[in-house]
């Protein structure tokens, strides 16, 4: 083993004693520094004489060979700390990372549904869910994740919010819910007809199959003290929009339904600021990407519509 890697072990070592690491993350550290001491050996570069330029000129390298962004930011970050253990350790006297600024990820704007797939969706949900053929168990699964859908896309909340949700959310006749979200605190969201509906018709044969829940509102549909988990919804979801013919339903989970939400929200006219409290986000900047995502629809529909006028 040359030095720079025993240094590197001996730092991943010190940290994992200091702080303590989980497995993957030594694991991941580890890939770093393999990167980080393949790219000095094949330069004859020992870490005590790893300077600026040698830094610049690695990550530089990465960006050639195409590596992602996050990791890009999670190879900068070991070196940096790296370095950093060096100097305390007295191996170095100066940090080559000190002038890296941080790096700044593209933004990529989120995977939105249009109407019109949201709509094939939440159809081919119901159409499923007044089937009986398949027996009780089944239509009562249907109805559950219809009701599920309903409820992500006609509030915006959060899938860890719905699969929370109590039982006497099932008793609303007002169209709206008082929610507690991040952080404790609360806040209203919208609930339409057909969502309650949908709540009203899974309800109704969960009794049926002897399993409603006078504690949650989506729960498991042979054991009513049992909450759906946010992962079951994101599965259910999922099945939902390869049932739904979906063109790539392995990008379809709660959170773009929550994305749909306020996207469609914001076509129609609604204000920013009202979106935002229906989300539950603190920070209005944190709302800006829906605008861009507004944006390149509407850069879209410009684009074809002066590609049709050329025909």
């Amino acid at each position: 083993m040359d030095r720079n890697q025993q240094l590197g072990e001996v730092w991943i070592e010190a940290l994992a004693a200091e702080r303590g690491i989980a497995d993957n993350t030594f694991e991941a550290y580890g890939d770093h520094l393999d990167c980080y001491f393949r790219f000095l050996d094949a330069r004859g570069v020992p870490l005590d004489q790893v300077d600026v330029q040698v830094v610049a000129d690695y990550l530089q390298h990465l960006h050639v060979a195409g590596y992602a962004d996050k990791t890009i930011e999670g190879r900068q970050a070991v070196i940096r700390g790296l370095h950093r253990f060096l100097i305390s350790e007295g191996i170095k006297s100066d940090d080559p990372t000190s002038q890296l600024a941080p790096m700044r990820r593209r933004q990529r704007l989120p995977t939105v549904l249009s109407i019109a797939e949201v709509s094939q969706l939440l159809d081919t949900a119901h159409a499923l869910a007044e089937q009986r053929a398949k027996g009780l168990f089944t239509q009562a699964s249907h109805a559950r994740r219809a009701a599920l859908l309903e409820t992500l896309y006609a509030s915006g909340m959060r899938v860890s919010e719905a699969v929370s949700l109590p039982a006497r959310a099932a008793r609303t006749k007002i169209g709206h819910l008082l929610i507690r979200g991040r952080g404790d605190k609360e806040r209203i969201v919208l609930l339409h007809d057909q969502a309650l509906e949908a709540i009203s018709r899974w309800r109704a044969l969960a009794e049926e199959y002897g399993t409603s829940s006078g504690t949650w509102l989506f729960h498991s549909v042979r054991n009513a003290n049992k909450h759906l988990t946010s992962r079951s919804a994101e599965r259910e979801i999922r099945d939902a929009a390869v049932a739904a013919g979906l063109s790539r339903p392995d990008l379809v989970t709660p959170h773009v339904l929550r994305h749909a939400f306020a996207t469609h929200l914001l076509a129609h006219g609604a204000d920013l600021r009202v979106i935002q409290g229906f989300l539950g986000h603190e920070d209005l900047g944190t709302m800006e990407i829906y605008t861009h995502v507004e944006i390149s629809r509407s850069k879209a529909l410009v684009m074809d519509l002066l590609a049709s006028n050329d025909e």
